[in-house]
């Protein structure tokens, strides 16, 4: 049998999963939810045993240790996960809104409703939680789902895809067991495989580094939500509360380093730039983050300070490190600062400090980014953190979903049009 094969049973296998769970009431799958939860943590010893496997094969890959970090799987993250299916399961249930509703002159009754998109497949890398979360959402919206994690935490993703679907069985009557499905495979043919069942497939969606996600794209036959990389900025205006820059800089940078809303570049208006570098970079490099720095911060910061700095470079300030590594540069103003972002930036999150409202608000409307910040952490690009309950991705693109993805974004719409034997002339 070959790869294709292999992906042509799942996706038969998705499709039919999905017709029959556009049956299941919102009531029973917040029941198949709940069990679920209590499933994951109930399983919290085994799942520390399959990932503990997949940790030692991260190690033989040479995964980075923010890399690693992504892909364990402790008792806090496993209660995480739970708790993800939990908040999941307490939101309405996006299936069935009716969106708009209107009588023609001719007596038709139409009503446009929200409905799932049908069979989705996420693509991701090292997180084993995504599993949980893109399964959780997946499910609640009625679509079913394929997930392809990477081959470092495959172990992980089948256990939490098993643990969950024998829970939902259980529970739920006629609960369609290939609803949530893990490709068995780390074949990189599955993907180019699977992404051109357009008779099987409705969407894609590719969550980890710029180059899966642009060959995810590149490959695939069917519509991809995505965003290439997180590019993100702070701005710290001349208005602004040192203090407060101070606690947002560092946590934007240092809480999370390895995820896509990390702070990149750190952009510094030059009236203040003295002062608040000479504080909060001798902070930055406590944490261990390694600066990459223009000339005028250079200047400003002087030789012989101990601080480890080196020049940037204008390729610095388009890449997204993942790491405890990070741009700066000073800037006239909000206006150089926003052209600044347009030219490096990824329209994914930026934020800018400042007690103007004037210049927050100037901030705002000029750029152009899937999430703007006005005195707050860029970290808060996230479903979760937005409300959403758990996050199935977060898109750059501007038709379709944008920012943060929950529920409501793995939905379509269609017409119910109710007539009585009307015929048109």
């Amino acid at each position: 049998m070959t790869v294709l094969d292999d992906m042509l049973r799942l996706g038969k296998q998705a499709k039919e999963a999905s017709r029959r769970l556009a049956l299941v009431s919102a009531a029973d799958k917040n029941v198949a939810l709940l069990a679920m939860a209590d499933a994951l943590e109930a399983a919290s010893t085994e799942l520390k045993e399959a990932n503990a496997l997949d940790l030692g094969v991260g190690r033989q890959l040479g995964l980075s240790s923010a890399m690693l970090d992504r892909l364990e799987l402790n008792d806090t993250r496993i209660a995480g996960m739970a708790a993800g299916l939990r908040e999941v399961a307490a939101l309405p249930d996006p299936v069935g809104r009716i969106l708009d509703r209107r009588t023609r002159p001719n007596g038709l009754r139409i009503e446009k409703i929200s409905s799932p998109i049908g069979v989705v497949v996420i693509i991701y890398e090292s997180r084993p939680n995504v599993t949980a979360d893109a399964a959780s959402l997946c499910l609640k919206s009625g679509n079913a789902c394929i997930l392809r994690g990477g081959k470092e935490a495959l172990n992980s993703n089948r256990l939490i895809a098993r643990l969950m679907v024998e829970a939902a069985v259980k529970q739920v009557p006629g609960f369609p067991v290939d609803a949530i499905q893990v490709v068995p495979t780390a074949d990189r043919e599955a993907i180019p495989a699977l992404l051109s069942l357009t008779q099987y497939v409705d969407l894609c969606m590719p969550r980890g580094g710029e180059g899966l996600i642009r060959a995810v794209t590149e490959c695939s036959k069917v519509p991809v939500i995505k965003h290439y990389k997180g590019v993100c900025h702070v701005f710290v205006d001349r208005d602004a509360d040192l203090e407060m820059a101070g606690r947002i800089v560092l946590n934007a940078k240092c809480q999370r380093p390895s995820t896509c809303n990390a702070m990149e570049t750190l952009l510094v208006d030059r009236s203040i730039a003295g002062r608040f570098l000479a504080s909060i970079v001798p902070q930055l490099q406590v944490h261990g983050v390694a600066v990459r720095a223009d000339d005028e911060s250079l200047r400003l910061l002087g030789q012989g300070s101990g601080l480890q700095l080196r020049a940037a470079t204008e390729a610095d300030y388009s890449t997204e490190y993942n790491d405890f590594v990070m741009n700066l540069k000073v800037v006239a103003g909000v206006e150089e600062a926003v052209i600044h972002i347009s030219t490096h930036g990824s329209a994914h999150s930026d934020s800018i400090v400042t007690r103007n409202e004037a210049t927050a608000r100037q901030f705002m409307a000029s750029v152009d980014s899937a999430a703007v910040y006005w005195n707050a952490s860029t970290r808060f690009t996230d479903g979760g953190e937005f409300g959403m309950g758990a996050e199935i991705g977060i898109s750059t693109d501007k038709i379709g979903a944008r920012g943060p993805m929950g529920l409501e974004e793995l939905t379509t719409y269609k017409w119910l049009v109710f007539g009585n034997g009307q015929i048109r002339s």
